[in-house]
């Protein structure tokens, strides 16, 4: 009765995340663009071995039929960085071939572009070379650990002082509140949400985050994981107010919290991210402290910001048990000491050369490969090929450092997105989380 259960909750999860793509791609056909242009690889799966050759395939299209002839320009790069080559392509029937390698695991990604009367158009492709022989750019600090414990002993000695008030939910048979905690700096700011009349000890839980940007936690997150018979909490990155109007979270994106991703970057102890992080952890002090709590699951999910902190509370906190990290930043800081791509929040730019001692010193205690590194729960992360906020060679760098299960899904033609494919699968993975806990 159980896989019952979970099969038509599944099936439900799936129509849900689906209907609502398929109609804005219902919107999209009425406002076609008539000039298409597009790059892939002819594998289907993209993904190749060191020094083999990749082939992509350039399309012209117009009115959704292959133009008859045209130029195309093109650039091959290491996931966006050196080494660089490019040319030009005739197209013929509308369409060219590039072929390129790359001899170190990584990504190969083609640009092209094509002038088409007053427009530029652009297209990328990327192909994944032995990407799970990809390592971390640089290794773990020695007292990495031992950071982290010392911040987490502060954080211990603060007491969690947790002050719940009810809200309306926008779910039947779920129960909200406002959370507010305190921690270390900025308090902890969520929403939480359980099905009503839950029994002591009967739900697994669930601490959503978020990706870049200033906003209030999400009630309506929070309560679809209650209907889905969890306790949910979704935690404010910032420790802010929730339920403001815009106008409070746009002015605080414009002022205070403007470019906070590389705020203090210069030190271990200024590094904005650093009261986010024990933020995460305060959160499972309290969810893990509420009677209807099942005391044995707990789940960390979020997608780009969100991911980067998913992985960020499996590697500080043993109380995880499972994460899902979407597209995830905070991954390989240091790559450019490799010669590689970094991801969000790029705290050290691809072109400062050479990078600042104490930024690298200091990015290195907020490295998700090394989260990922000391995490001991089984983890989930999906990845856009052509994503340039969060590349895929960072993002397969952290998945590679994690020692425990773990799965990746792959999105070929996907840029710093979950599309709904990835984020059914993200969710899935939830749920079969649960249910193996049972």
């Amino acid at each position: 009765m159980k896989k019952l259960l979970l099969a038509l909750l599944l099936i439900g999860t799936l129509c849900a995340a689906l209907t609502p793509a398929f109609a804005a791609e219902k919107k999209k056909e009425t406002a076609k663009p008539r000039d298409v242009l597009s790059a892939s690889a002819e594998r289907l799966d993209a993904l190749y071995k060191r020094g083999e050759t990749v082939t992509f395939l350039i399309e012209l299209r117009h009115d959704e039929q292959l133009v008859g002839s045209g130029e195309v320009e093109w650039t091959l790069t290491k996931d966006g960085v050196a080494p660089t080559r490019s040319g030009r392509a005739a197209l013929e029937g509308g369409q060219a071939r590039v072929n390129g390698t790359l001899d170190e695991p990584g990504f190969l990604q083609c640009r092209v572009t094509a002038q088409v009367g007053d427009a530029k158009l652009v297209a990328l492709g990327g192909a994944g070379i032995s990407p799970l022989e990809i390592r971390p750019s640089a290794p773990a600090p020695d007292d990495f650990d031992a950071f982290w414990a010392v911040k987490k002993k502060e954080l211990a000695a603060v007491p969690v002082n947790a002050r719940l008030t009810s809200v309306k939910s926008p779910r039947e048979n779920v129960e909200a509140f406002d959370v507010q905690a305190d921690s270390v700096g900025a308090p902890v700011s969520a929403y939480l949400a359980r099905p009503v009349g839950a029994r002591p000890r009967s739900l697994p839980a669930i601490l959503t985050v978020h990706g870049a940007g200033v906003n209030s936690s999400s009630l309506s997150g929070a309560a679809g994981w209650a209907a889905a018979g969890a306790l949910a909490m979704d935690l404010n990155a910032h420790g802010l107010p929730n339920g403001r109007d815009k106008a409070f979270y746009e002015a605080l994106a414009a002022g205070e919290l403007k470019d906070y991703r590389a705020r203090g970057r210069e030190s271990r102890e200024t590094i904005y991210f650093l009261g986010m992080m024990l933020r995460l952890v305060r959160a499972i002090d309290f969810l893990t402290a509420q009677p209807e709590w099942d005391g044995r699951t707990v789940v960390a999910s979020g997608s780009s910001q969100g991911g980067f902190q998913a992985l960020a509370a499996a590697g500080l906190d043993p109380r995880v048990t499972f994460f899902a990290a979407g597209v995830p930043a905070g991954c390989d800081h240091t790559g450019a000491l490799a010669g590689r791509i970094a991801g969000w929040p790029k705290f050290i730019p691809t072109k400062e050369a050479p990078p600042p001692a104490e930024v690298v010193a200091a990015v290195r205690y907020f490295d998700c490969v090394n989260f990922a590194a000391r995490a001991k729960a089984p983890g989930f992360f999906t990845v856009g090929f052509i994503d340039t906020t969060c590349p895929p060679t960072s993002v397969y760098a952290a998945y590679n450092a994690l020692k425990a299960p773990k799965e990746i899904h792959h999105d070929v033609a996907a840029g710093h997105t979950n599309t709904p494919a990835a984020s059914a699968a993200m969710r899935a993975a939830v749920l079969k989380h649960f249910a193996s806990q049972r």
